[in-house]
């Protein structure tokens, strides 16, 4: 029997769709006999992952969109697992990850008049007003499945909006009765429903951003999520070279410009500094940045014109955003910053200008990487995260791929591991933690033959829920080396209360309630719940061998590996 059900798998291998990442409920019954009929008649169908955490499983696919670039499926039980997705939804929201949710509804009849009429009291307890607003907020697209009849339409429908910019997350519902239901098979036209093309930019829009790019004395470009299209890394270094701007990273989601080239100024989190580079710039370019500066720490001078180009140009779901550009467009950046580097090459350029640009960025890229260095020296008795993350960059892969959810050593982490590879490095784009776990197992289910690598902080480890994630990791053979951050608490409500409070009764307490005393065996957690190997490292010998000896299990034993580094109490 062809149902509901069976083309909602159909309709997923049309558009591509390689995994399911499923928790399953009373509500998924057609849906679990219609992936026994296709096993049993070998009608193809996504890869099904049995997720026993819901924000796991969504983190999963998450992190396969960020590898792979195309959307995954995630499965959930009704309201309930609807609400467990809890901070995934946060994160694919504000990340502008695609990917599609399909949860079940109970069943709108109790007198078994439909096959998957109510059978079992929990239906009942179920049964709410309004599931889909839920999680409404922060879907690009949702709708209630009432018909078998054009399951394949909605599905479709979903993920073009998902796959158009700006990206995200689509939600569908569908009850039992609906699910069950016998339907006819439908073509296959899910060419029909591609994403909308990328934004081009107007000649006009060109021609502005252009004009005063070329005349301005030190122009900048701030970028943020730029290289989460690795395709965009290439057109922004050929138009900074071309014109010599120097590129700022604010709160960098990826890598976006390599480290290592000259006109390179570095990044921002929340450092409470004034930036030199943003400062000094007197024209900005921002392209696909949520915070391009923190104004009251950071911000361009009064005087700096500013043009703004992004897949979201109006922030939709932020009530209170402003960065007073002079032009703001809806663009695709590798696409815009390509119009612009060709208008350009079109034009006479000053040589002598170009080059003095080129080489005052040149001379405070230097002195940065001198002040990284310094920070790089190995301890003598307690680990830095400086250290850390440096002595990993010399025994790193080439083939390395990093999920950083490492909080308040993110700035740490993309500082010293200095990654040049678009498409190396990725957040989750937004702030609910517990990412890096479900993302890495995601990832590695996307790119098996490279190697995966968690930053984390301690915090952030116990938000992943590990038991669900290492039980997935060895399930589902998606080995990842996890580096823990170890400070024994909470860092980032500590540093966020005093940063108001300097001199207030936080500041002299002797805790602050943020402490993880005494600290969890975390390794022993992997371990016993996925099988890895583990090890506790609180000198630098210690972490050179662990670092060693955790890449190989991960490439040669094929299991988890977790090193946790030991830093200086938060």
């Amino acid at each position: 029997m062809y149902t509901a059900s069976s083309a909602l798998l159909d309709a997923l291998v049309e558009h591509g769709i390689s995994c399911i990442f499923a928790n399953l409920g009373s509500d998924h019954p057609a849906l679990v006999e219609a992936i026994a009929e296709a096993r049993a008649a070998g009608r193809p169908i996504p890869q099904v992952l049995t997720c026993p955490n819901e924000m796991v499983g969504m983190s999963a696919a998450h992190g396969h969109w960020l590898a792979s670039g195309v959307p995954q499926a995630v499965v959930v039980h009704v309201e309930c697992g609807t609400q467990a997705l809890a901070g995934a939804v946060h994160n694919a929201a504000k990340g502008r990850a695609p990917m599609l949710i399909f949860a079940g509804s109970s069943p709108f009849t109790q007198h078994g008049e439909l096959r998957g009429s109510r059978n079992e009291f929990i239906q009942w307890i179920q049964d709410v007003h309004d599931q889909r607003g839920i999680v409404r907020g922060y879907m690009r697209y949702d709708n209630e499945i009432r018909t078998g009849h054009n399951i394949k339409e909605l599905v479709h429908r979903a993920l073009q909006f998902s796959n158009s910019d700006p990206k995200g997350p689509s939600y569908l519902i569908g009850a039992r009765e609906v699910m069950e239901q016998e339907v006819a098979p439908t073509p296959n036209d899910a060419a029909r429903w591609r994403a909308i093309e990328p934004a081009a930019l107007a000649p006009s829009a060109i021609a502005t951003i252009a004009t005063a790019l070329i005349a301005a004395r030190r122009p900048l470009v701030v970028t943020s999520y730029l290289g989460r299209n690795p395709a965009a890394v290439a057109p922004l270094v050929a138009l900074c070279e071309r014109l010599g701007i120097g590129v700022l990273e604010s709160v960098p989601n990826a890598v976006n410009f390599p480290q290592s080239h000259p006109l390179y100024r570095g990044n921002q989190w929340n450092q409470p500094v004034q930036n030199a580079a943003l400062a000094e710039a007197d024209v900005i370019l921002v392209v696909d940045s949520d915070v391009p500066w923190i104004p009251t720490v950071s911000k361009p001078a009064a005087d700096a014109r500013i043009f703004h180009l992004d897949v979201d140009p109006l922030k939709e779901q932020m009530p209170l955003w402003r960065i007073a550009a002079e032009g703001s467009w809806r663009a695709d950046a590798a696409t815009a910053i390509a119009q612009i580097d060709g208008w350009c090459a079109d034009r006479p350029i000053d040589a002598a200008t170009v080059a003095e640009r080129t080489a005052h960025h040149a001379t405070a890229h230097r002195a940065r990487c001198a002040q990284l260095d310094a920070l790089e020296a190995e301890p003598e008795d307690v680990l830095t995260p400086e250290y850390a993350v440096a002595l990993f960059r010399t025994l790193m892969p080439d083939d390395v791929l990093v999920m950083n959810e490492s909080i308040s050593n993110y700035h740490t982490v993309i500082n010293h591991l200095a990654l040049d590879r678009p498409g190396s490095m990725h957040t989750s784009g937004g702030g609910s933690l517990g990412w890096n776990g479900g993302a890495a197992i995601g990832a590695k289910l996307a790119c098996p033959e490279r190697t995966v690598i968690s930053f984390t902080g301690d915090g952030s480890f116990m938000f992943t829920v590990p038991s669900s994630v290492f039980w997935m990791a060895r399930r589902y053979a998606t080995p990842f080396l996890q580096v823990i951050f170890n400070n024994r608490g909470w860092k980032s409500p500590k540093l966020s209360a005093l940063a108001v409070h300097p001199q207030g009764y936080a500041a002299a307490a002797d805790g602050v309630d943020t402490s993880f005393e005494p600290a969890p065996d975390y390794a022993g957690i992997a371990t016993a719940a996925g099988g890895a190997w583990g090890v506790r490292a609180t000198t630098a010998a210690e972490l050179r061998a662990a670092y060693v000896e955790g890449l190989r299990v991960v490439r040669e034993e094929k299991r988890c590996a977790v090193i946790d580094v030991w830093l200086d109490h938060h």
